[in-house]
């Protein structure tokens, strides 16, 4: 006789799920195009053969993804490509309940950022490049103030990996930085790190202009590990939890 315990009951996947996967597997496949409309709620229910509850709830799944969207005050469900932000959303939290360490994303984007810094170099754009210079500017001018600096140190790294021109990257990078760049907040209210964050920031976008992407990509990897310095001097524990990272405004 075999152990009981071997054979487990089976668990039907719920109709709105099974629905919302069949819809997502037809526009990945490409039956469905983007940018065409879905039916009606009545008349997917028809094809798929389930109530119309169902088709609902299979819809908001597919909302949250990015997959389909709504026109601002329109009715009709047009299929879309998800952006970054919409698939990020999952990714972040399944890592701030998984635990993960600022440690652990520390140790990802010192890949990441130097090899974001050493593309840009190569591939940025006139437009792009004029971007991260205005952003320099905007950094100069804001000298001492700790919580602007902070704005646009993210926004200064969300530019960089724009102008690396690698869609995957962008879309991979996204989470991570979401909970990685917030954390220099803490930083910046502990030590004067505007000056060397500044400096930085300058030798890469020289770099860039340049078109010099192993200084691009050294200048990166220092200022990466600046920060990891810089949390550690200001006797922050980078081993904690993402969840329990201080936040702007917290003194803990």
């Amino acid at each position: 006789m075999i152990d009981e315990n071997v054979l487990q009951p089976l668990h039907t996947e719920p109709a709105y799920k099974l629905a919302a996967r069949t819809m997502r597997e037809r526009i990945l496949n490409g039956d469905i195009k983007v940018g065409e409309v879905l039916p009606s709620e009545l008349a997917l229910a028809d094809l798929l053969q389930v109530n119309r509850s169902t088709v609902r709830e299979a819809i908001r799944l597919l909302e949250e993804n990015g997959i389909v969207s709504r026109k601002p005050g329109g009715k009709k469900l047009f299929v879309s490509i998800p952006k970054s932000t919409d698939l990020s959303g999952p990714i972040t939290g399944a890592m701030i309940l998984q635990k993960v360490t600022l440690n652990e994303l520390f140790r990802t984007m010192h890949v990441l950022e130097p090899a974001i810094a050493r593309d840009a170099a190569l591939y940025a754009s006139p437009e792009q490049i004029a971007a991260l210079e205005a952003n320099l500017a905007q950094t100069e001018a804001q000298a001492g103030d700790d919580a602007m600096l902070s704005e646009l140190d993210i926004a200064f790294h969300n530019l960089m990996s724009e102008a690396c021109n690698n869609r995957a990257i962008l879309l991979s990078r996204q989470p991570i930085s979401e909970l990685f760049y917030p954390a220099f907040d803490a930083v910046m209210k502990r030590l004067n790190a505007g000056e060397r964050m500044l400096a930085a920031h300058r030798h890469i976008v020289d770099a860039i202009r340049a078109r010099d992407p192993k200084t691009a990509e050294d200048w990166m990897r220092r200022h990466i590990e600046d920060f990891r310095r810089g949390y550690e001097l200001a006797n922050l524990d980078i081993d904690l939890p993402i969840a329990r990272l201080p936040r702007s405004g917290t003194e803990d």
